[in-house]
């Protein structure tokens, strides 16, 4: 008789996780003792490492010369009119252009944060969104990121590189009084505006 209740509880805690996957509850999906545990579902997280840098360079260099010369000249007058002499006229005209232009543009955001699974695609690439908030003194400084990731690209860690992102979006705002006082006054935009 103790022989059955002992199989009789040893099937049951056999069964039990099969019960509540029936139910739909998942029991013990992406808990395995011997696997990593990565993001791979809706509502799971994923820490992504921001390594933004970027860098354009633009130059333009002109240069035009165009010279042109004119002349004419003429002697003393012939016969009755030897007093009136005859016309002389010397021009010359130079132009020359020498233009250059520059533009030189410098970008880099360094940052860690946590991003949540929104959706999975049926190829199984996650959709990721998230935003993170940073507030000190008054200032505000607010980071969004939203993109897809393949489950490939995660490291065991949990974690993936900005650059591996695709259709990545990434913005970086503040607000505050830093950002208030670096920013040109009311007169200045206007004549910026105006010229």
């Amino acid at each position: 008789m103790n022989y059955r209740k002992v199989l009789l509880i040893l099937i049951i805690l056999l069964l039990l996780p099969l019960a509540f996957d029936a139910r739909g509850q998942g029991f013990g999906q992406s808990q395995s003792l011997f696997s990593d545990i990565k993001a791979n579902r809706v509502g799971d997280i994923l820490t992504v490492l921001i390594y933004e840098q970027s860098r354009a360079t633009q130059q333009v260099e002109t240069k035009t010369e165009k010279s042109q010369t004119a002349e004419a000249s003429g002697g003393p007058g012939v016969g009755p009119f030897d007093f009136i002499p005859l016309f002389k006229v010397d021009g010359q005209a130079k132009s020359t252009h020498d233009g250059k232009g520059e533009n030189l543009r410098n970008g880099s955001l360094r940052a860690k944060m946590s991003v949540t699974v929104v959706a999975v695609r049926d190829n199984g690439d996650l959709v990721i969104e998230g935003s993170r908030t940073v507030g000190v003194s008054g200032d505000r400084e607010v980071i969004t990121l939203t993109g897809v990731v393949r489950q490939r690209d995660i490291s065991p860690e949990n974690t993936i590189d900005s650059y591996l992102i695709a259709d990545a979006e990434i913005h970086y705002t503040g607000k505050g009084n830093a950002d208030t006082a670096a920013r040109p006054g009311f007169i200045n935009r206007l004549i910026n505006w105006l010229f």
